[in-house]
């Protein structure tokens, strides 16, 4: 028995961050279904970007589609559909025996949307139905306009995960606009139950400060952070109002903890694993930080109920100038921005390919896998 399965025994979930044709034709995320107790996984532009430049496993299927007059974002919706839905069945009979509550994966609306609730909300329906999987989520940023959209979409039946965010503050306004969400439902006679998690993005936290605070603080704020996130989540979970509606059907939105592969190379690899494991949560980690945790991890317990030191440590930083609430306005902001441009990126590297592979065909030389 590997850490893995001791994280899977304590409950909380670990799901993949990373998605890529290569990952499902060879039989690697099955794999690490059988051997690494994964149950779900992630993906964004950033994802996608990275694995259709990176490799030829996508030019068939980009040549073909835009041989029939498809580009840019319906094209890469395709691909990214395919891969995705051939997730999610591999997954379903997780999410099947855990009644809904695990054996997820995650569609991205597009980030061009941040700031527009009312498109936001047509696009995850769109996505949603498209991609006909029950254990589909779709991704929207806990921004103002993302709030809006988020509460919208849950009244409407759509699986959403909460992306973006990065304090506490952030995730009791994506809580609590999922619980409305809920409200709406129940009052109009509708079924409660419709899955939802909500991110909170951690290692970023540690890149932001780390030339701006003590040695001795280094890689210490995003744990805090989500300690204390954790503390809310524990306790909106045996609030009154919870209550109410978990007795009417609905399951918890459940917390996860995403950017979780350790940034600085004088931490331990396996730092947020570690720090984070906490029951009825789920860590979304790249493919390197699963593996590295398989090999060399360790489970000591369970993150506190209360938040434990979190307080002290986040006392520790603003007397070191650090303020979390604008620093967490600031890197929502900037993950958002990052999120656009690989967007750009995607596209780009999407336009690029097609013209070359129609060229090549053209020229009688067409590529293959």
């Amino acid at each position: 028995m590997n850490a893995t399965d001791h994280l899977h025994e304590l409950g909380q979930s670990l799901w993949l961050d990373n998605i890529t044709r290569g990952l499902l034709v060879t039989g690697t995320l099955q794999r690490y279904l059988r051997d690494f107790a994964v149950t779900g996984l992630t993906s964004n532009p950033t994802i996608f970007d990275h694995a259709i430049r990176n490799t030829d496993l996508y030019d068939t299927a980009i040549h073909e589609k835009a041989a029939e007059g498809k580009s840019g974002e319906a094209l890469f919706l395709d691909l990214a559909l395919a891969d995705l839905t051939q997730a999610a069945d591999l997954f379903r009979p997780i999410h099947e025996a855990t009644a809904g509550v695990d054996g997820w994966v995650s569609l991205e609306v597009s980030p061009l949307l941040v700031n527009d609730a009312v498109a936001t909300v047509r696009e995850a329906a769109q996505l949603h139905a498209r991609a006909q999987r029950a254990n589909l989520f779709i991704k929207i940023p806990g921004t103002p306009a993302g709030v809006i959209a988020i509460e919208e979409s849950i009244f409407a039946g759509v699986p959403v995960n909460v992306t973006l965010l990065f304090s506490r503050e952030q995730y009791l306004a994506a809580a609590a606009a999922y619980l409305r969400g809920i409200e709406r439902r129940i009052t109009a006679g509708l079924d409660p139950k419709v899955g939802s998690v909500a991110s909170i993005f951690v290692s970023r936290w540690d890149v932001a400060v780390k030339d701006k605070v003590p040695e001795a603080l280094h890689n210490h704020l995003g744990i805090a952070i989500a300690k204390r996130a954790y503390r809310a989540y524990r306790e909106l979970l045996v609030s009154p109002r919870w209550r109410k509606l978990a007795d009417a059907g609905a399951q918890p939105q459940r917390l996860l903890w995403a950017s979780t592969g350790t940034k600085d190379p004088a931490a331990p690899d396996t730092l947020y694993l570690q720090a984070l494991a906490a029951p009825n949560t789920i860590n979304t980690i790249p493919e390197k930080t699963l593996l590295a945790f398989a090999d060399h991890g360790t489970v000591s317990g369970s993150m506190a109920a209360d938040g434990g030191d979190a307080e002290t440590v986040l006392a520790a930083f603003a007397q070191a100038g650090v303020d979390e609430a604008a620093l967490a306005t600031q890197l929502q902001r900037e993950g958002a921005e990052s999120f656009s441009k690989s967007w750009g990126d995607l596209m780009a590297v999407i336009a690029s390919k097609s013209a070359t592979l129609v060229k090549s065909e053209s020229g009688g030389g067409r590529k293959h896998d």
